[in-house]
C-alpha cells in the first residue's frame, strides 16, 4: 500500500501540523482545499483530530449551505479518521496506520492534491502523517509562546539556541519518508494573526524566525490576519474563495485584504509546478 503513495503520479499529500491548539490549521486547510478546487485540481481532505473534528464540522457545514442555498460550490472529498480504541498500544498504531494507508490508497488514485488537518497534540497519527507529508504547513500565531514550538530561545540575547521538540519530530519523519524512497518534505510555515502595528516584539519575531528558518530549513510565509470574516464563515462552511456564491456580496476591503492572503500561501505551495496548470472552476457574480 505504500508502493501507491509514492508514484510519481500519486497525489501530493499537503499536511497541516503544529502541535498547539488555536493555530488556525483547520480554517487554512479548508481554504487551501478550496483554493486548489477553485483553480481546477481534484482534491482530497483528510481530519485526523477526531477529538475536535473541526475541519470534518467546516465540511458538514459546507455540505448544508449547498442544501439550503442550491449553489454549486465545489466539495472535496473528504474522510475523517478516529484515534484507535484498541487496549493494546501495539494494535492502536497498527489499526490507526491501516486507516490511514487506506484513505491515502483510496484519494491517491483520484485527486491531484489530499490535504490533511492534524491534531493539536503529539500523538501517533500525526507523527505517521508527517512522515507522508510531501508539503508541511505549519501554522504560527505571532508570539513567543508559539515561537517555542520552533526552537528554543536565549531571553536575553534571542539567539536560537537549540530545535524544539516539534522541529526534532518533522527532521525525524522527514528521514523516515526518505528512508522509504520518498522525497524531502517542503516545509512551510506561515504567521498568523500579524498585528498591523509595528511592535518590537513583531520585529523580534521576524528576526528570530529568518534565523530559524536558516536553521531548521523551512520557508516563511505571511499567514492570515486576525480577522472576523474567517470565523464568520465557518458556520456557513465557506471559505474567502466562495464570497461571490452568497447573492448580493459585495467584498470588502478586509476582505479583499484577506484572499491576497490565501494566495500567498497558495504562491508558496506552487501547485502548478508540482502538477502542472489545470482550467480554473468558473466562478458567478
Amino acid at each position: 500500500m505504500n508502493e501507491l503513495i509514492q508514484m510519481d503520479d500519486a497525489a501530493h499529500i499537503i499536511v497541516f501540523g503544529n502541535e498547539k491548539g488555536g493555530s488556525g490549521k483547520s480554517t487554512s486547510a479548508m481554504h487551501v482545499a478550496v483554493s486548489l478546487l477553485r483553480l481546477g485540481y481534484r482534491v482530497g481532505t483528510i481530519d485526523l483530530d477526531a477529538r475536535q473534528g473541526t475541519l470534518t464540522r467546516y465540511m458538514k457545514n459546507r455540505w448544508a449551505f449547498i442544501e439550503r442555498s442550491h449553489h454549486e460550490i465545489p466539495l472535496p472529498l473528504h474522510m475523517d479518521i478516529e484515534q484507535s480504541k484498541a487496549s493494546v498500544v501495539e494494535d492502536q498504531e497498527k489499526e490507526e496506520r491501516d486507516f490511514l494507508m487506506l484513505a491515502l490508497a483510496d484519494l491517491g488514485t483520484t485527486c491531484d492534491f489530499i490535504v490533511i488537518d492534524t491534531p493539536g497534540a503529539h500523538n501517533h497519527l500525526s507523527r505517521l502523517a508527517h512522515s507522508y507529508a510531501d508539503t508541511l504547513v505549519t501554522p504560527l500565531n505571532d508570539s513567543f509562546v508559539d515561537l517555542d514550538l520552533l526552537g528554543r530561545i536565549d531571553p536575553e540575547t534571542y539567539e536560537v539556541t537549540a530545535p524544539s521538540v516539534y522541529t526534532l519530530m518533522v527532521e525525524e519523519q522527514n528521514v523516515e519518508k526518505v528512508t522509504r524512497g520518498g522525497t524531502p518534505v517542503h516545509w512551510i510555515v506561515m504567521r498568523n494573526r500579524l498585528s498591523h502595528l509595528k511592535a518590537r516584539n513583531k520585529q523580534k519575531m521576524a528576526l528570530i524566525l529568518d534565523k530559524m528558518a536558516l536553521m531548521f530549513g523551512f520557508q516563511m510565509v505571511s499567514g492570515f490576519g486576525d480577522r472576523v470574516v474567517f470565523k464568520e464563515l465557518f458556520p456557513k462552511g465557506l471559505t474567502l474563495l466562495d464570497l461571490k456564491e452568497e447573492t448580493g456580496h459585495r467584498l470588502s476591503l478586509s476582505e479583499l485584504a484577506a484572499r491576497q492572503e490565501v494566495r500567498q500561501l497558495i504562491c508558496a505551495i506552487a501547485p502548478e509546478k508540482i502538477k502542472g496548470p489545470v482550467h480554473p472552476v468558473t466562478v458567478e457574480a
